[in-house]
């Protein structure tokens, strides 16, 4: 029992997991979802057999189903459509990105947003319901506190916070800025779907930035692009647009702000993380140690280290 607990207690999964499926029963029992029990069946299914497909076909070993579990559930929440064939198709998109789209051994785009942004180009018949969730305070309460307990075990807090602050200095200097009264804007922000957003896909520790400067910036970037599609474009799902094109960024970030990459299993990493010839100490990973010559502090990193701080 107590081996039972420990391992269910070192990899966030387990709590994003829990917390999903229950958003989901909660959605089908008492918010009446768009969504019927057998497209979630499906939903999930699909996600299952398409990670287990990819699983063999790149040779990576037994099956994990966690992360597929995540994508499909996430998916559940988020999309509708009266297909369920494009239902089972989002599915299969969503968890192939996983394997096809890496870099540095790092999911460039979250699969759930990669899957969602993917069909809507591709189809008019799949669309993402914001409205769902109501505005109830004891519904957004309990995501939130659910929310901030699954950012907090996967070492990704910084990112929702910076998000949200983001998100909220842009909705309340526009309405500043218009003259608009502050109901508008709490009004904005009283949305589940936002909420989902924020704790349960930017804070996605394999598609965000290594560093913690680094995810502050992505944080930033996919407010500001967010805000940009709502209120200059005038386009609906434009947190889902701005993540998928921000995500192409984050391999820059990394480059520009390097840090200690994510795991799982392990969310303090050690004090050292090499990679190659290069070894970064977990404690501070702006100070680069060569095997060759030491420890080394270039012009470009104290820079770095200055803008962090």
């Amino acid at each position: 029992m107590h081996a039972t607990f420990r391992f269910l207690m070192q990899d966030p999964r387990h709590y994003q997991i829990a917390v999903l499926a229950s958003l989901v029963a909660y959605g089908l029992i008492w918010l009446d979802f768009e969504i019927a029990i057998q497209s979630a069946a499906a939903i999930v299914g699909t996600a299952l057999l398409a990670q287990y497909i990819c699983t063999r076909a790149w040779k990576l070993g037994s099956l994990d189903p966690r992360s597929a579990l995540i994508s499909g559930l996430s998916l559940c929440i988020l999309l509708r459509t009266n297909s369920l064939k494009l239902a089972a198709a989002t599915a299969v998109v969503a968890i192939l990105s996983k394997f096809v789209f890496r870099l540095n051994r790092k999911h460039v785009f979250n699969p759930t947003n990669f899957g969602i942004v993917s069909m809507l180009l591709l189809t008019d018949q799949v669309w993402v319901s914001p409205g769902q969730w109501g505005n109830a305070a004891f519904f957004a309460f309990l995501l939130v506190c659910l929310g901030g307990l699954v950012v907090n075990r996967a070492a990704r807090s910084d990112v929702t916070l910076a998000f949200i602050a983001s998100t909220i200095g842009l909705f309340f200097g526009r309405s500043i800025w218009l003259g608009e009264p502050m109901a508008i804007p709490l009004h904005r922000l009283e949305n589940g779907a936002l909420l989902l957003f924020t704790f349960f896909m930017i804070s996605d520790p394999k598609t965000t930035p290594n560093s913690r400067a680094g995810r502050i910036l992505f944080a930033a970037l996919v407010s500001f692009g967010a805000w940009y599609v709502q209120f200059q474009l005038f386009r609906t799902n434009g947190l889902l647009w701005s993540l998928a094109v921000s995500s192409i960024a984050v391999p820059m970030i990394d480059w520009l702000l390097p840090g200690t990459r994510y795991e799982w299993s392990r969310p303090a990493i050690g004090n050292i993380f090499s990679e190659g010839d290069i070894s970064y100490e977990a404690s501070d990973p702006y100070r680069m140690r060569d095997r060759g010559r030491g420890l080394v502090e270039p012009g470009a990193v104290r820079l770095l280290r200055f803008l962090r701080s």
